[in-house]
């Protein structure tokens, strides 16, 4: 079966270091922000181009920490697409802030376009959310430019994107502040939950520090409400030992994947999703789009043949149930857009295990499904 993610695979390459991390932190005897964490946000922050990383427990509590920095509180109208993982919304609606959906291109990415009218109609809004999806890099000339133009606070949801880059630049730096997850399946990945926050102002990160430790500047003196959100010394060793030092070899396998399904994949009935022009991708998903009453005998053809494929996502986030309940907003654009990426979009295979002969055969597999 070729996976979706292959975690044998990956433990088989980075066991070694992986457990070399461990005995290190159980020799030392301290598990919670510890020189471990201290040290792998000091390397993430370079590798990212930051001047600050702070860990946290998961991609959901960065972004939710961020916002809070940047003092987004209940009844605060946030700007963000209707296509991504819940936990973008998640964190804006557990502030009790109102989500504002504007729609998304062709890609499946925030249409900035969409975004600019719903501010220039709404001038109530202050923050913005904008998610770098499947790895690919928004323009972070344009995010600048609303930002100077709304006076917006920026938090921008890098979960799938470590490693893309904006003509050359880094995905996170348009904003005050981005937010990461390192959840296994991730192109930087822990063995569970975690997250960060990056930043390069010190008031910010500072203030992420206190909330992510119960609210304290200093043991036992809790000057706000705070969370128990902390990156803990296994995970940001095993990041730091054994996953960083491998991310760039990850990050040009899977362009090396992308670069041959987008040679290789010739049905008419497919529609690829290539990168933006400007996007230097880190291709954390492969999307393409498929007939929405098509869509669930592709996949189980997919499966048929092998090839574990995957729905990212395939409703938008206004349609979840838990929103029934919750206030929002959609912008006067609408969704339309967006509702239709969702029915369509289904996810190939792209982890960096892949072999040769998987990447073929997906093509082939692919390229055979009768329209």
């Amino acid at each position: 079966m070729i996976l979706a993610n292959d975690f044998g695979r990956q433990w088989r390459d980075l066991g070694e270091d992986a457990l070399s991390a461990f005995a290190e932190v159980g020799a030392r005897g301290w598990y919670v922000l510890g020189e471990e964490v201290c040290r792998f946000e000091q390397e993430l922050a370079c590798y990212w181009k930051f001047s600050d990383a702070v860990g946290v427990a998961s991609g959901l509590d960065a972004l939710e920490v961020a916002l809070r920095v940047l003092n987004c509180k209940a009844g605060d109208k946030v700007l963000t697409t209707p296509v991504s993982a819940f936990a973008t919304t998640l964190a804006i609606v557990k502030l009790g802030a109102v989500p504002v959906f504007a729609d998304v291109d062709e890609r499946g990415l925030l249409d900035l376009d969409a975004a600019r009218a719903a501010l220039k109609e709404d001038q109530s809004i202050r923050f913005c959310v904008p998610v770098h999806l499947f790895g690919h890099a928004l323009d972070a000339a344009r995010l600048r430019s609303l930002r100077n133009e709304f006076d917006l606070a920026i938090v921008e949801d890098c979960a799938q994107s470590i490693g893309a880059l904006w003509k050359g630049e880094p995905t996170g730096l348009g904003g005050q502040c981005a937010a990461t997850s390192f959840y296994p399946t991730k192109n930087l990945g822990a063995l569970g939950d975690g997250g960060a926050i990056l930043t390069n102002d010190q008031s910010l990160s500072t203030e992420a520090r206190v909330l992510r430790d119960y609210g304290q500047r200093a043991k036992y003196r809790h000057e706000v409400i705070g969370y128990n959100s902390r990156l803990d010394e296994l995970h940001a060793s095993f990041l730091r030992r054994a996953a960083l030092p491998r991310l760039e070899r990850w990050l040009s396998r899977r362009r090396q994947i992308a670069e041959r399904y987008l040679e290789g994949i010739r049905n008419p009935a497919i529609e690829i999703c290539p990168a933006p022009c400007g996007s230097e991708s880190s291709w954390h998903l492969f999307p393409v789009l498929v007939q929405p009453q098509r869509k669930s005998e592709f996949l189980s053809y997919l499966k048929r043949c092998g090839i574990t494929a995957g729905e990212h996502y395939p409703a938008t986030i206004p349609e979840q149930p838990a929103m029934k309940h919750l206030a929002f907003e959609i912008a006067s654009g609408g969704i339309g857009r967006s509702e239709r990426f969702c029915r369509s979009e289904v996810s190939l295979p792209i982890h960096p295990y892949l072999t040769d002969d998987e990447i073929a055969m997906v093509i082939e597999s692919v390229n055979r499904w009768s329209f």
